[in-house]
Protein backbone atom coordinates (compact mmCIF):
# COMPACT_ATOMS: atom_id res chain seq x y z
CA UNK A 1 0.00 0.00 0.00
CA UNK A 2 2.81 2.39 0.91
CA UNK A 3 4.65 1.56 -2.31
CA UNK A 4 1.48 2.29 -4.31
CA UNK A 5 1.21 5.72 -2.68
CA UNK A 6 4.84 6.44 -3.43
CA UNK A 7 4.41 5.41 -7.07
CA UNK A 8 1.48 7.79 -7.40
CA UNK A 9 3.69 10.61 -6.11
CA UNK A 10 5.94 10.66 -9.19
CA UNK A 11 5.25 10.88 -12.91
CA UNK A 12 7.32 8.60 -15.11
CA UNK A 13 8.20 8.49 -18.82
CA UNK A 14 5.14 9.28 -21.01
CA UNK A 15 3.23 10.55 -17.96
CA UNK A 16 5.49 13.63 -18.11
CA UNK A 17 3.69 15.87 -20.61
CA UNK A 18 5.47 19.21 -20.29
CA UNK A 19 7.40 20.60 -23.25
CA UNK A 20 10.83 20.64 -21.58
CA UNK A 21 12.47 19.41 -18.40
CA UNK A 22 15.65 19.97 -16.42
CA UNK A 23 17.53 16.68 -16.24
CA UNK A 24 19.88 16.38 -13.27
CA UNK A 25 22.69 13.89 -12.90
CA UNK A 26 25.98 13.52 -11.06
CA UNK A 27 27.59 15.66 -13.78
CA UNK A 28 25.19 18.58 -13.37
CA UNK A 29 21.89 19.68 -14.89
CA UNK A 30 20.66 20.42 -18.38
CA UNK A 31 17.40 21.81 -19.73
CA UNK A 32 16.18 19.90 -22.78
CA UNK A 33 12.98 18.97 -24.62
CA UNK A 34 11.07 16.24 -22.83
CA UNK A 35 11.16 14.10 -25.99
CA UNK A 36 14.97 14.17 -26.00
CA UNK A 37 15.09 13.26 -22.28
CA UNK A 38 12.80 10.30 -22.94
CA UNK A 39 15.03 9.13 -25.79
CA UNK A 40 18.11 9.29 -23.56
CA UNK A 41 16.30 7.29 -20.86
CA UNK A 42 15.18 4.63 -23.37
CA UNK A 43 18.69 4.39 -24.82
CA UNK A 44 20.06 3.80 -21.33
CA UNK A 45 17.40 1.17 -20.64
CA UNK A 46 16.00 3.10 -17.65
CA UNK A 47 13.25 5.66 -16.94
CA UNK A 48 12.68 9.39 -16.91
CA UNK A 49 11.39 10.24 -13.43
CA UNK A 50 9.93 13.63 -12.50
CA UNK A 51 11.26 14.45 -9.02
CA UNK A 52 10.26 18.10 -8.71
CA UNK A 53 7.08 18.89 -10.68
CA UNK A 54 6.65 22.46 -9.33
CA UNK A 55 10.03 23.69 -10.56
CA UNK A 56 10.28 25.72 -13.79
CA UNK A 57 10.92 23.64 -15.80
CA UNK A 58 10.15 20.43 -13.85
CA UNK A 59 13.21 18.56 -12.62
CA UNK A 60 13.73 14.95 -13.73
CA UNK A 61 16.25 12.18 -13.33
CA UNK A 62 17.20 9.42 -15.73
CA UNK A 63 17.22 6.39 -13.47
CA UNK A 64 15.69 2.96 -13.04
CA UNK A 65 12.31 3.70 -11.46
CA UNK A 66 12.40 0.68 -9.13
CA UNK A 67 15.85 1.71 -7.91
CA UNK A 68 14.63 5.27 -7.44
CA UNK A 69 11.67 4.14 -5.29
CA UNK A 70 13.99 1.95 -3.22
CA UNK A 71 16.32 4.90 -2.59
CA UNK A 72 13.41 7.13 -1.58
CA UNK A 73 12.02 4.51 0.79
CA UNK A 74 15.46 3.97 2.33
CA UNK A 75 15.96 7.71 2.77
CA UNK A 76 12.58 8.12 4.48
CA UNK A 77 13.38 5.23 6.81
CA UNK A 78 16.71 6.78 7.77
CA UNK A 79 15.10 10.16 8.41
CA UNK A 80 12.46 8.54 10.59
CA UNK A 81 15.10 6.75 12.64
CA UNK A 82 16.96 10.02 13.19
CA UNK A 83 13.88 11.78 14.48
CA UNK A 84 13.84 11.94 18.26
CA UNK A 85 10.45 11.48 19.84
CA UNK A 86 9.92 14.56 21.96
CA UNK A 87 7.80 14.28 25.08
CA UNK A 88 6.51 16.88 27.48
CA UNK A 89 7.67 16.22 31.04
CA UNK A 90 5.93 17.85 33.98
CA UNK A 91 7.55 19.42 37.03
CA UNK A 92 5.20 20.41 39.83
CA UNK A 93 5.89 22.98 42.52
CA UNK A 94 4.02 24.36 45.46
CA UNK A 95 3.98 28.14 46.02
CA UNK A 96 6.35 27.72 48.98
CA UNK A 97 8.72 25.02 47.69
CA UNK A 98 11.82 24.70 49.90
CA UNK A 99 15.34 24.92 48.50
CA UNK A 100 16.10 21.19 48.73
CA UNK A 101 12.96 20.26 46.79
CA UNK A 102 13.68 23.00 44.26
CA UNK A 103 17.20 21.69 43.58
CA UNK A 104 15.87 18.14 43.26
CA UNK A 105 13.30 19.18 40.65
CA UNK A 106 15.81 21.39 38.86
CA UNK A 107 18.07 18.35 38.41
CA UNK A 108 15.19 16.33 36.95
CA UNK A 109 14.37 19.15 34.53
CA UNK A 110 18.01 19.23 33.37
CA UNK A 111 17.86 15.50 32.67
CA UNK A 112 14.61 15.88 30.72
CA UNK A 113 16.02 18.72 28.59
CA UNK A 114 19.29 16.90 27.93
CA UNK A 115 17.23 13.97 26.65
CA UNK A 116 15.52 16.30 24.16
CA UNK A 117 12.18 16.59 25.97
CA UNK A 118 10.13 19.69 26.66
CA UNK A 119 9.35 20.69 30.23
CA UNK A 120 6.06 22.02 31.55
CA UNK A 121 6.66 23.38 35.03
CA UNK A 122 3.75 24.59 37.08
CA UNK A 123 2.87 25.85 40.51
CA UNK A 124 -0.34 24.42 41.99
CA UNK A 125 -2.24 26.76 44.28
CA UNK A 126 -4.37 24.85 46.77
CA UNK A 127 -7.15 26.75 48.57
CA UNK A 128 -6.04 30.11 49.91
CA UNK A 129 -2.48 29.62 48.62
CA UNK A 130 -3.66 31.44 45.47
CA UNK A 131 -2.78 34.55 47.48
CA UNK A 132 0.86 33.64 46.83
CA UNK A 133 0.58 33.70 43.03
CA UNK A 134 3.29 36.39 42.76
CA UNK A 135 5.58 34.12 44.76
CA UNK A 136 4.78 31.28 42.36
CA UNK A 137 5.62 33.47 39.37
CA UNK A 138 8.98 34.41 40.89
CA UNK A 139 9.71 30.72 41.47
CA UNK A 140 9.00 29.81 37.85
CA UNK A 141 11.05 32.72 36.51
CA UNK A 142 13.96 31.59 38.68
CA UNK A 143 13.50 28.08 37.33
CA UNK A 144 13.67 29.36 33.74
CA UNK A 145 16.76 31.42 34.51
CA UNK A 146 18.56 28.46 36.11
CA UNK A 147 17.88 26.41 32.98
CA UNK A 148 18.69 29.08 30.38
CA UNK A 149 21.80 27.23 29.16
CA UNK A 150 19.70 24.18 28.27
CA UNK A 151 16.28 25.58 27.46
CA UNK A 152 14.42 28.41 25.78
CA UNK A 153 11.15 29.75 27.15
CA UNK A 154 8.15 28.89 24.98
CA UNK A 155 5.64 30.48 27.35
CA UNK A 156 6.25 32.74 30.33
CA UNK A 157 4.44 31.97 33.60
CA UNK A 158 0.69 32.15 33.01
CA UNK A 159 -2.09 31.47 35.49
CA UNK A 160 -4.72 28.99 34.30
CA UNK A 161 -7.27 28.23 37.00
CA UNK A 162 -5.37 27.05 40.07
CA UNK A 163 -2.16 26.38 38.17
CA UNK A 164 0.53 28.70 36.83
CA UNK A 165 2.37 27.18 33.87
CA UNK A 166 5.82 27.74 32.39
CA UNK A 167 6.78 25.98 29.14
CA UNK A 168 10.41 25.24 28.24
CA UNK A 169 11.88 23.64 25.12
CA UNK A 170 15.41 22.22 24.80
CA UNK A 171 17.94 24.25 22.88
CA UNK A 172 19.70 22.61 19.98
CA UNK A 173 22.83 20.69 20.82
CA UNK A 174 25.95 22.77 20.75
CA UNK A 175 24.21 26.16 20.85
CA UNK A 176 23.46 26.43 24.56
CA UNK A 177 24.01 30.03 25.60
CA UNK A 178 26.07 30.76 28.67
CA UNK A 179 24.50 32.94 31.31
CA UNK A 180 25.99 36.39 31.85
CA UNK A 181 26.96 35.36 35.37
CA UNK A 182 28.90 32.36 34.09
CA UNK A 183 30.61 34.42 31.38
CA UNK A 184 31.65 37.03 33.96
CA UNK A 185 32.99 34.30 36.26
CA UNK A 186 34.99 32.68 33.46
CA UNK A 187 36.45 36.04 32.42
CA UNK A 188 37.43 36.78 36.02
CA UNK A 189 39.06 33.37 36.42
CA UNK A 190 40.96 33.86 33.16
CA UNK A 191 42.19 37.26 34.38
CA UNK A 192 43.39 35.83 37.70
CA UNK A 193 45.17 32.99 35.91
CA UNK A 194 46.90 35.38 33.50
CA UNK A 195 47.98 37.63 36.38
CA UNK A 196 49.36 34.65 38.30
CA UNK A 197 51.33 33.46 35.27
CA UNK A 198 52.77 36.94 34.79
CA UNK A 199 53.86 37.16 38.42
CA UNK A 200 55.45 33.72 38.20
CA UNK A 201 57.30 34.72 35.04
CA UNK A 202 58.56 37.96 36.57
CA UNK A 203 59.63 36.14 39.72
CA UNK A 204 61.58 33.62 37.69
CA UNK A 205 63.21 36.42 35.68
CA UNK A 206 64.12 38.39 38.81
CA UNK A 207 65.54 35.26 40.37
CA UNK A 208 67.69 34.65 37.34
CA UNK A 209 69.01 38.22 37.30
CA UNK A 210 69.70 38.11 40.99
CA UNK A 211 71.55 34.82 40.65
CA UNK A 212 73.64 36.15 37.77
CA UNK A 213 74.51 39.31 39.70
CA UNK A 214 75.48 37.30 42.75
CA UNK A 215 77.64 34.95 40.70
CA UNK A 216 79.32 37.91 39.02
CA UNK A 217 80.07 39.56 42.35
CA UNK A 218 81.52 36.32 43.73
CA UNK A 219 83.72 36.01 40.67
CA UNK A 220 85.04 39.56 41.02
CA UNK A 221 85.69 39.03 44.70
CA UNK A 222 87.64 35.90 43.92
CA UNK A 223 89.68 37.70 41.31
CA UNK A 224 90.51 40.51 43.74
CA UNK A 225 91.57 38.04 46.39
CA UNK A 226 93.69 36.16 43.92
Amino acid sequence: MKNDKMKMKYRVNEQIRVREVRVVSDDGAEVMPTRKALELAHQAGVDLVEISPNAQPPVCRIIDYSKFLYQQKKHQKEMKQKQVKQEVKEIRFGPQTDEHDYKFKLKHAQEFLNAGNKVRAYVFFRGRSILFKEQGEVLLLRFANDLEELAKVEQLPKLEGKKMFLYLAPKKAGVAKKSQQKRDREEAEAGVKAAAEKVAEETATDGGLFANAKNGADALKKLNID
